[in-house]
């Protein structure tokens, strides 16, 4: 299958010239979580959830309200892109090899005609085929997780040094919770609308995972199939859940497991 016949066509973008307030807004309106930048309607870069989370929480912006942050201050430039005649498990593969969730599509003309990320491939794990292979068999295992009390920049810099865009939330081997890109950004952004700029370095200290994070998180079991994942994906939006067993912690199944495994099959 050619990426063409997946790609989303619909493309949102946002000028690199505008303020990060701009791009937050599109973020938030269009439920996505990632924006191609645009200049003269030219390709230059792309900005996503996880990129405003690691920028809003480096000691360099650390104060700065998104209203005076260009877009182009905080995107990656360097964007990788893929003809639309490309096939699906070498898109797939190429999302993988360097770690990102989506990319830009282009025709013929070097001009963009849509993107894929990995919710779109995604909704290709249903159906027979995936209705025979269980959780347990594609979740990681090895998992950075945070307990309630740390601190939301420790979450941030195990996030950034794991390249991971979730953590698990435990205590005492329980699971309590979900913190995300998405919840480190609005925090990051909560934080600097409600507190004065004078106390902002001083209290982002106080910030803990237990003020930020997402509680009672959706679960599955290692048991359930990869049909059923992916549904639940869909339906919620969800880019992982957290697989428990007896209350306990074993596992997270993420898009990008899932990814991998249509890469296998479709290779």
């Amino acid at each position: 299958m050619q990426i063409k016949n997946l790609m989303s066509e619909d493309v949102i973008t946002v000028d690199k010239d505008q303020n990060l307030s701009d791009a937050l807004k599109l973020l938030r309106k269009h439920n996505v979580s990632r924006l191609p930048v645009v200049n003269n309607k030219e390709l230059v870069g792309i900005i996503s959830e996880r990129d405003i989370a690691n920028k809003l929480g480096s000691a360099k912006y650390e104060s700065m309200p998104a209203s005076r942050l260009h877009i182009s201050s905080v995107m990656v430039k360097d964007v990788f892109t893929v003809p639309e005649t490309m096939q699906l498990d070498e898109v797939a593969k190429l999302m993988l090899e360097n770690g990102i969730g989506s990319v830009p599509v282009m025709n013929e003309d070097d001009k963009m005609v849509g993107i894929v990320s990995k919710a779109d491939f995604v909704t290709l794990a249903v159906g027979i085929a995936f209705d025979k292979i269980t959780v347990k068999e594609i979740m990681t295992k090895e998992l950075t997780v945070v307990s309630p009390t740390d601190r939301l920049v420790h979450a941030r810099r195990q996030m950034i040094e794991s390249h991971v865009g979730r953590v698990p939330v435990v205590d005492d081997d329980k699971l309590e919770g979900m913190v995300t890109s998405k919840d480190l950004m609005r925090a990051f952004i909560d934080f600097r609308k409600n507190v004065p700029e004078k106390y902002q370095k001083s209290q982002i200290k106080d910030v803990l995972v237990d003020d930020i994070m997402s509680h009672n998180p959706t679960v599955t079991s290692k048991d359930a199939t990869i049909s059923e994942v992916a549904n639940v994906m869909m339906e919620t939006g969800f880019n992982g859940l957290p697989v428990v067993e007896e209350g306990k912690l074993v596992g997270i199944v993420t898009q990008t497991d899932i990814l991998r495994l249509i890469e296998k099959l479709e290779s």
